[in-house]
């Protein structure tokens, strides 16, 4: 079973959907700047921070941090190889 990690809002980012916008836009995002930057410093990995923009079961929009982690793969063994 998979862990279900606690979810972990991006500060300083808000995003709506204008429905008098036309389709090729697809959110408006306002960023708070010093919130937004403080959150960037503190969940960056290697230069980078994921996020995933969502829908509230009231339907409206927000961002958290995604936090997918690939596990590493592993080297076969020596034994396993077939020749």
């Amino acid at each position: 079973m998979t862990e279900q990690k606690e979810k972990v809002f991006v500060d300083g980012l808000i995003s709506k959907k204008n429905q008098n916008a036309p389709d090729f836009v697809v959110v408006n995002q306002s960023f708070k700047v010093e919130e937004f930057i403080t959150f960037l410093k503190a969940n960056a990995k290697n230069g980078w921070v994921n996020t995933q923009t969502k829908i509230a079961k009231s339907g409206k929009l927000y961002s958290e941090l995604d936090t997918f982690e690939p596990k590493p793969k592993t080297a076969p063994k020596s034994n396993d190889l077939a020749f």
